[in-house]
């Protein structure tokens, strides 16, 4: 299994996103079977992806919980035709006994949305493993987050939220330089909220880390362009070149492709990477 690429600031990293899911926003239901998974994990990473996000039980706006069972027999299969592939995993998952078992299948990232605070027994399990750990801010839970979100000041409250979880995350053994932050593009926000976001990303390099923001086809795009979920890609690049202006250091994308080519000349003109 490959190793997630040391953050060494030279490029912006791309996290592509694949949904194992009937009900995701954007690809739920594409790949129904897990070896059309397994091959679309292999092509985002032929496309460019420095590491793959998987999820098997969807966090879009409204969207029920599923059982921890039948989170794993969607994603295991999957997990279980990639090895020995030599591509770097995420799992995008809040259960304990879920991640231990991704974990156990070469999987290297945990993408917690509760940032730990979904299963007492998460922080353990990753602290356990060694493992890169993203802490995502939400307002809610997937349910109820997009019922009339509300902030006094929503960049100085998300980095309260970090202070405090990367506080438990390192007094209960997580190593710090193995964390990562997202301010939750999407997730109890409303438009004015992300793009407030967008604008301010690079207030949340105070922390001294990775900072991943994701943002690829979400309904802030839609509503801003009047577009639906299948044609916002312009959208998504325009997203994607703000956070890179911004201090992002990594980016959540499912058209890996189109938002490298973004990523690498926002890169450019930011001047991580060097031009005569």
């Amino acid at each position: 299994m490959a190793a997630i690429e040391p953050l060494t600031g030279t490029h912006t990293l791309i996290m592509g996103a694949c949904n194992v899911t009937p009900d995701s926003f954007y690809d739920g239901g594409k790949f129904s079977s897990p070896a059309a998974a397994a091959d679309h994990v292999r092509g985002l990473a032929e496309d460019g992806a420095d590491v793959i996000d998987i999820g098997g039980e969807s966090s879009r706006p409204g969207s029920d919980p599923v059982t921890v069972a039948d989170e794993q027999a969607r994603l295991y299969p999957v997990l279980d035709q990639l090895t020995g592939d030599g591509i770097a995993l995420s799992v995008d998952t809040f259960h304990a006994e879920t991640a231990r078992g991704a974990l156990a299948r070469g999987v290297q990232m945990v993408n917690d949305i509760t940032a730990l605070r979904g299963d007492p027994e998460m922080v353990g399990v990753v602290a356990e493993a060694h493992c890169e750990c993203v802490l995502m801010h939400m307002q809610g839970d997937p349910k109820r987050m997009q019922n009339a979100p509300r902030y006094d000041d929503i960049v100085d409250e998300i980095c309260g939220f970090f202070e405090e979880r990367l506080a438990y995350a390192t007094e209960n053994g997580i190593a710090e330089d193995r964390i990562w932050l997202d301010p939750g593009f999407g997730f109890g926000k409303t438009v004015g909220h992300n793009m407030t976001l967008l604008r301010k990303l690079s207030e949340f390099q105070r922390f001294g880390r990775p900072v991943l923001i994701g943002t690829s086809n979400k309904s802030t795009i839609g509503l801003v362009l009047d577009l639906p979920v299948d044609d916002r890609l312009e959208g998504t690049a325009a997203t994607v070149a703000a956070a890179v202006l911004n201090g992002a250091d990594a980016v959540r994308v499912h058209d890996v492709t189109s938002m490298k080519r973004v990523a690498v000349m926002a890169d450019a003109i930011v001047g991580k990477t060097q031009y005569e």
